[in-house]
Formats: structure tokens, C-alpha cells, sequence
């Protein structure tokens, strides 16, 4: 009996603009700049501050809201794009696992005290929501989660959504602390996002081709990936490792035996 092989399928876009965030490198060009040669900034914000909320929203957000928005800014800047043209998928882990903390506490002691605005940031899509109403974004969004593979899952969604039509795309990805008694379950330490603006065409700029294999737990070599291991959105750092040094390959964890190899082309 012959059993058929089981086609592989590539998807490819065009790297249009990127964003990032993280303790010390507080845009993409730090970040660029630490991976290629270990320079840091001298002096860097503590918490990103998106200038897409108003002063006293800035001040309410919770970190994960805030270095979502704030890299997802820096990647439509970058690749000089309206950010009301763009769908999004926002890719994290957890969301904000410190909201769930405080719900959790408040509810077991005192659930009269809940905050209105806690509540309301406690949800999984928050970002995507302070995103497309801060921007008058009418376009789709996602809001996605799947383990450590959160970020390879998100950059597919990113890539069909190109493969079957859509021009251009933001993808958005963070995560942050888990504190209190989900600490010690959830492991996940720090604020980190990364943020790309990928296109169907990539004309003169930087490419990317995916293949879904099968494998083993990817490893992370990198700078960025030695610097950041413990955040839950760390999964994500080989494939920025790769684009801030002129890498050619990066292997995400894609599933439990899976893995997304992604070719890059450099312009």
C-alpha cells in the first residue's frame, strides 16, 4: 500500500517595516545595534510611552497594552503605512497576567473593589482594542494565543491572510511579567514586544519565505535570544536575531514537535 507524502507549503511576504521593544532597547534601531555589536543606550525609558494615547490613558495602560501599541506604532512608521489600512493580528502568550493576578485577589476578597478599567484591560484582545480605536482602525484584527508556538502561529495567520489576497498586514506580538502565585507556573519574566508590517509584494525591501516542518524544541542562539530568554514572547527573538545581523534562517517553535523555518532575503 503507498501512502501519498504530504505536500510542503511555503508562504512569503515582503518585510516592509519593523518594531521593537524590550528593557534597555527601546526601539528597533538599539536592538540592531546590541545584536551586531553589543552596543547599548546609554539611557532608556523603564516602560514604553505610545504616544497614541492621550497623557492620562498613557498612564492607565498596562505595560502589555503599552509596548504592544508602542511597537506596532514603530512598524507602520517604519514602513511608512496608515495604520487605519492595516488588519492586525496581536499574538501573545498570556496578555497581562498581572491583571489576572489582581481579578483573581480582588474576586477571592473583596470583589466589591473591582476597577472597571482593570476588568476591561483584563480581556485577551485589549491591545487590539486600545490599537483600532486609538488609530479609527476599522479594518480585521486577531487576537491570538498558543503556548510557546504564540508568535510562529500568529506570523501564519499573518502570511495566509497575504496568500489569499489581503495587500498588507501588521503583526503584533508581546508579552510581560506573571506575577503572585502564577509565577512560578507560567515562568514569564519582563516586557517585550516586536511588531512587522508585511506585505503580499515585497518590492525592493527585505523578504521572507515560511515552510511548517516537523522537529524538535527550536533552539535560540542569538544575542537578542540570549539577552531576553525568560519573557514568554522570547520564542520570537530568532527571527529578529536573523534580521538585525543579515541572518538567512531563523527556526521558530511552531507546535509540540513543529517548527517554522523562515527564510530571509536581504535587499
Amino acid at each position: 500500500m503507498m501512502v501519498a507524502k504530504q505536500a510542503t507549503i511555503s508562504l512569503s511576504a515582503g518585510i516592509r517595516g519593523i518594531g521593537f521593544w524590550a528593557p534597555g532597547l527601546p526601539d528597533w534601531s538599539s536592538a540592531r545595534a546590541f545584536a551586531r555589536n553589543g552596543e547599548r543606550p546609554t539611557e532608556a525609558a523603564l516602560r514604553p510611552s505610545p504616544q497614541l494615547l492621550a497623557p492620562n490613558e498613557r498612564r492607565r495602560s498596562p505595560p502589555t497594552v503599552a509596548v504592544a501599541l508602542e511597537v506596532a506604532q514603530a512598524a507602520c512608521a517604519d514602513a511608512a503605512r496608515d495604520p487605519r489600512t492595516l488588519p492586525s493580528i496581536f499574538a501573545s502568550m498570556h496578555g497581562d497576567l498581572a491583571i489576572t493576578d489582581y481579578m483573581c485577589a480582588t474576586l477571592a476578597d473583596t470583589p466589591q473593589d473591582i476597577s472597571p478599567t482593570r476588568f476591561h484591560n483584563s480581556v485577551h484582545n485589549a491591545a487590539a482594542g486600545y490599537w483600532t480605536i486609538g488609530t479609527g482602525c476599522m479594518q480585521a484584527t486577531t487576537a491570538i494565543s498558543a503556548l510557546d508556538a504564540t508568535f510562529a502561529q500568529g506570523l501564519i495567520e499573518a502570511l495566509t491572510q497575504l496568500a489569499t489576497g489581503t495587500e498588507a498586514v501588521l503583526l503584533v506580538a508581546y508579552d510581560g511579567d506573571a506575577p503572585g502565585p502564577l509565577g512560578p507556573i507560567e515562568n514569564t519574566e519582563g516586557l517585550l514586544g516586536g511588531a512587522l508590517v508585511l506585505t503580499r509584494d515585497a518590492g525592493s525591501g527585505d523578504r521572507l519565505r515560511a515552510t511548517l516542518t516537523a522537529g524538535a524544541r527550536a533552539a535560540a542562539h542569538g544575542p537578542l535570544a540570549r539577552l531576553l530568554p525568560g519573557n514568554a514572547m522570547s520564542p520570537m527573538l530568532p527571527l529578529f536575531d536573523a534580521l538585525a545581523t543579515g541572518g538567512d534562517l531563523a527556526v521558530l517553535q511552531a507546535g509540540p514537535a513543529q517548527l517554522l523555518r523562515v527564510e530571509l532575503a536581504h535587499a
